[in-house]
């Protein structure tokens, strides 16, 4: 009896329990450079006998977007089951540095099969210097740009410099804005709390802690709010 005790026990404090999140692209998931059964294999043969899986995810989207609803429901599964999430590559889980901060927010842990000390704090760090980089680059390339215009250089094509030119853009923008899935989710929420006479720079607070980004992917600000209700 107490044999069988201490096996059960010993069985509980070694083998790891794992809800598993597996990403493919949209358009065919051989683009992503690994496919779902590729990652399927890479976690079997991570896993140790006696490991258990209680939940597989599969997501069909994008590495930028934030609002991935599968990912949503594998935290909650972890957090259900008390399992850590597991993973095949890092790059699996988004490069946006606010959706790493939602899951190290929720208090669940996860482990990468290709790196497994990898901890929510050190990808946050991966990422967020990831993203100055780009951010970089773009400061780079305006920098360059207004180098050459300053030289002579005429930029872009004239035609899209008319008068027609601007407002068709313009039109088109405003009509992305509006029809944007998270504009308009945000819109509502934005529109009930002004209307319950909250300042715009609360609201956008209140956004962000719901975890809500704008069209391009960025934190809310009173600004922004303001032109979304506006």
């Amino acid at each position: 009896y107490f044999y069988k005790i201490i096996v059960e026990h010993l069985y509980i404090r070694y083998n790891m329990k794992y809800v598993c999140y597996y990403r493919v692209f949209t358009k065919g998931q051989g683009k992503s450079g690994l496919g779902l059964n590729d990652q399927m294999e890479i976690v079997q043969r991570y896993l140790r006998e006696g490991d258990i899986i209680f939940e597989e995810f599969t997501e069909v989207e994008s590495g930028r977007k934030s609002n991935r609803p599968k990912i949503q429901e594998a935290i909650r599964a972890c957090q259900k089951f008390g399992a850590k999430l597991l993973i095949a590559k890092l790059d699996r889980l988004s490069r946006n540095v606010a959706f790493v901060m939602t899951l190290r927010d929720s208090g669940v842990d996860f482990v990468a099969c290709d790196l497994p000390d990898a901890n929510t704090l050190t990808v946050g760090i991966m990422v967020t210097f990831a993203q100055h980089e780009a951010e970089r680059g773009s400061e780079r390339t305006r920098a360059a740009l207004a180098q050459k215009k300053a030289q002579g250089f005429k930029l872009g094509k004239p035609e899209n410099l008319t008068k027609a030119a601007i407002d068709k853009g313009r039109t088109m923008r405003i009509e992305n804005a509006k029809t944007h899935k998270a504009n308009v989710q945000a819109t509502e929420l934005a529109t009930l709390y002004r209307n319950m006479g909250m300042t715009y720079k609360s609201i956008a607070d209140k956004l962000n802690q719901s975890h809500y980004l704008t069209r391009r992917q960025k934190l809310f600000d009173g600004k922004a709010v303001y032109r979304l209700i506006k």
